[in-house]
């Protein structure tokens, strides 16, 4: 005879191994997120990419991410949340393989489509599969756990980037990801049981589907590449599969912003009528009701533009003009993960005493704190340990507002569509990280094409074609060719614009000549993209003040962590 007691501990015991499998999968694609980061001067180098192809190495993994989110949270209700899991898994194992061995810049950005691809596929069905099997305390804990590992693996992607990156290879920040993932593979296997929302709506909503992923994508796609086809006048001819932009006088891009907004208006049309008439809908509008929700998203997506973009400049900068490895760029951005990790344990007692609207505020005033001086600092002559304390005091900052900005969007949303609701939260954070990226990478290439061009220029004795493809070394290679230039290392490609005559010594005299005045125009990119992030996280923090006092309620261990989508629940009132 069964011994009931047994069973049920075989039961939990396959609960919170399950759970383990589902934190490995998580861990997998936060990671990504941030550990290209470091990796990406490298990946330039190597592949010779251009600013704008760089940017859409980082872009085009959080676009796919937040354009696809709902959707696939939607289908793993349908189909089953575990399918959806694994098969989340197994495309993003699939796309790290492509990504580790892409011999172009092209490659690894498909490869970095599907692995966005993948993550929206793994992220809303760990939320669903973890709301369904655990209840009560067990639930507070299973995601104070799960909103752990995401805001751990967010910060110590750098670190573990940096360190694959300068002792290994950056192939392997995507190798990586084989045997982690296939771990969770075999484990959800072995430990997971199938779930699915019996009362889950079915149908598909292709048109809204379509409406919101291509203006997103218009929208970042006129951001990066107005600098290379021109922002109102066209730079140079427009060409994709065959077909040619067939206007001299006015660039494409505009035309991208304005098909993007279109888009994006169309797709709020198509949602609300379709949630009038009972259909299946993949974004909430009526939502936006809810004042705690409409403010909190717009605090969170735009202190997201700031937080992500840069995250994408730092490491460029360091690396290029300070002469960083990627691992000791790994080591300065720590600074930012022990702010992140000293403020997780301590913000739940000060939300507790002050009330977690006040601590939300307090974490956005800390980033940009941290934002300004980081940028204050900047230099050619740098000494990295004075970023440790701004970074630290970012890191806070950051700890502090994510740990309790979630729970405050889902505290005076229904019980019913919280999941719904926990989803949306997703998707714009990840829409704020794509633009975040595409705006603030914008500024620095922007910038530091023209400042490059200006310094050159005032060089006496070099002429203008050695000036022009000086700035097209730097243009087109995120910057990275200034580390060549000033060890006296010029390519041969440009050796024939500075002059056939010329013996290697006086190129590499040259190459020395022309690092100065480039990195005086990097230190300038560099802050004016810092600047721009101070900003966006100040316009958040204004949207923060105005979130309202919620309702009392029993805190719980998934609060202090910030993650607990399908409670619904209130937290503690201000005092």
């Amino acid at each position: 005879m069964t011994n009931p007691n047994l069973t049920s501990r075989a039961g939990t015991r396959r609960r919170w191994l399950g759970l383990a499998m589902l934190s490995i999968g998580v861990a997998m694609i936060i990671v990504d997120a941030t550990i290209v980061n470091v990796a990406v001067p490298s990946i330039a180098r190597d592949l010779g990419l251009s600013g704008t192809t760089t940017e859409w190495v980082n872009t085009i993994y959080a676009l796919v991410f937040a354009a696809f989110l709902v959707t696939m949270g939607r289908l793993g209700d349908q189909i089953g949340r575990r399918k959806m899991y694994l098969a989340g898994l197994a495309l993003f194992l699939f796309a790290s393989v492509l990504a580790g061995f892409a011999p172009s810049g092209e490659t690894l950005i498909g490869a970095r489509f599907l692995q966005g691809l993948g993550g929206a596929a793994i992220l809303p069905s760990t939320q669903s599969i973890l709301n369904s099997n655990f209840q009560g305390r067990d639930r507070a804990i299973a995601f104070g756990v799960w909103g752990s590992v995401i805001g751990g693996m967010a910060a110590l992607g750098p670190l573990i980037g940096g360190w694959l990156t300068t002792y290994l290879s950056w192939r392997w920040a995507f190798y990586v990801n084989v045997p982690i993932g296939l771990l969770a593979v075999v484990g959800t296997s072995m430990w997971l049981d199938e779930s699915c929302d019996e009362n889950a709506q079915g149908g598909f909503d292709p048109f809204g589907f379509v409406l919101i992923t291509l203006g997103l994508a218009s929208v970042v796609f006129g951001l990066i590449e107005g600098y290379t086809y021109g922002w109102t006048a066209p730079s140079r001819p427009f060409e994709l599969f065959g077909l040619r932009w067939p206007f001299d006088s006015v660039s494409i891009i505009p035309f991208t912003f304005l098909l993007g907004f279109a888009m994006l208006v169309a797709f709020a049309v198509v949602e609300i009528r379709r949630e009038r008439a009972g259909k299946f809908f993949l974004f909430d509008f009526g939502l936006w009701r809810y004042p705690a929700f409409r403010y909190g998203n717009l605090a969170g997506t735009i202190v997201s533009l700031g937080e992500f973009g840069l995250l994408f400049v730092l490491p460029l900068f360091l690396q290029a003009v300070i002469g960083l490895s990627a691992f000791q760029v790994g080591l300065t951005i720590l600074a930012l993960a022990i702010g992140a990790f000293f403020a997780a344990p301590t913000s739940a007692p000060l939300a507790n005493r002050f009330g977690p609207r006040r601590v939300v505020t307090l974490g956005m005033a800390l980033e940009a704190i941290g934002i300004f001086i980081t940028t204050l600092l900047l230099s050619r002559d740098l000494n990295v340990l004075v970023l440790v304390p701004p970074l630290f005091i970012y890191g806070l900052g950051v700890g502090f507002a994510s740990a309790q900005l979630t729970s405050l969007i889902l505290a005076d949303v229904p019980p019913e569509v919280s999941g719904l609701a926990s989803g949306t939260n997703s998707m714009l954070r990840q829409i704020g990280s794509a633009l975040g990226i595409a705006i603030l990478g914008s500024v620095l290439f922007v910038s530091l094409g023209v400042g490059t061009g200006d310094r050159l220029a005032k060089i006496s004795g070099l002429p203008v074609a050695a000036q022009v493809a000086v700035r097209q070394a730097i243009e087109g290679s995120a910057g990275q060719a200034l580390i060549g230039f000033r060890s006296g290392t010029v390519d041969p490609s440009l050796a024939k614009q500075f002059g056939s005559e010329m013996d290697p010594a006086t190129l590499g005299q040259l190459g020395k000549e022309v690092a100065s005045p480039i990195e005086d125009a990097f230190v300038q990119s560099a802050r004016m993209a810092g600047f721009a992030a101070t900003g966006f996280v100040l316009l958040g923090l204004i949207f923060s003040l105005l979130l309202p006092k919620p309702k009392a309620r029993n805190w719980t261990v998934a609060d202090s962590i910030g993650s607990t989508p399908g409670l619904g629940e209130a937290p503690p009132s201000d005092v």
